[in-house]
């Protein structure tokens, strides 16, 4: 079945950096759309980012703009974000998810996104 697992969350201050990583197994990898979402205590879950089957479109929500950077590699089933200038308000739980559609070049809400990762932890301190 579907597995993603993420790591690389953690305390870090303000405008620090933090890379995330997904690894992903149970489908081929290489054909779906890649996101990460978050979700903050007394918020919803809100959409970070989002790759394309093959890397070649991005997307990006406005707050993070031109300090995250949204990654993958096909050969080694994973995605990646890294996380830079990093502000109090990004503390959330980040997840990964993984497209519903195969060679997607478009998702980036919640219902383009069929399997979730348990989260990790994000904490920004000021």
């Amino acid at each position: 079945q579907v597995q993603l697992v993420e790591s690389g969350g953690g305390l870090v201050q303000a405008g620090g950096s933090l890379r995330l990583s997904c690894a992903a197994s149970g489908f081929t990898f290489r054909r779906y759309a890649m996101g990460w979402f978050r979700q903050a205590p007394g918020k919803e879950r809100e959409f970070v980012a989002a790759i394309n089957w093959n890397g070649g479109n991005t997307r990006y929500v406005d707050p993070v703009k031109g300090r995250f950077t949204i990654s993958r590699d096909n050969g080694a089933n994973t995605v990646s974000l890294q996380m830079n200038s990093l502000k109090p308000e990004d503390t959330a739980v980040y997840y990964c998810a993984a497209g519903r559609r195969q060679y997607d070049s478009s998702a980036s809400e919640a219902a383009d996104f069929g399997s979730w990762g348990q989260g990790t932890q994000v904490t920004v301190s000021s």
